[in-house]
């Protein structure tokens, strides 16, 4: 894109620059009774140009800047939104409880009572069994 602005641009300077050479005479411009400006023609030609561009110019960079400051300040407050929305999602941080010391019981490890007789076909092994 930028390749094509400089083509435009330069294609305009030759042509201002050919004008130039064909239109240089002097010119006078009364501008009040007794003030008289004389001038090229090409430099009035300058002079109408960038009396036109400026203010124009002038209002799309200031236009391009507010809207510059609007993008902004919303871009940070659908940040700040973000995150807070984000803080209310995570689960709340709850302290670790301490762990719980077992509690001894009657039961053993087999699933029975301390007065219960131990099974006979389980394996020798086991705590509880008969053949142990």
């Amino acid at each position: 894109m930028k390749i094509l602005r400089t083509i435009v641009l330069v294609l305009i300077a030759l042509g201002y620059l050919i004008f130039a050479i064909y239109n240089w005479q002097p010119v006078e411009l009364t501008l009040w009774q007794n003030l008289v400006l004389e001038t090229k023609v090409p430099v009035l030609v300058l002079l109408a140009f960038a009396a036109g561009f400026l203010p124009m110019w002038a209002v799309h960079r200031s236009v391009t800047w507010g809207m510059a400051r609007r993008i902004r300040a919303l871009e940070s407050s659908l940040k700040t939104t973000a995150m807070a929305h984000r803080r209310e999602a995570e689960p709340p941080v709850v302290a670790p409880i301490a762990p719980v010391a077992p509690v001894d019981t009657p039961v053993d490890k087999s699933g029975r009572s301390a007065g219960e007789p131990g099974d006979l076909l389980g394996p020798a092994g086991e705590p509880g069994s008969a053949r142990e």
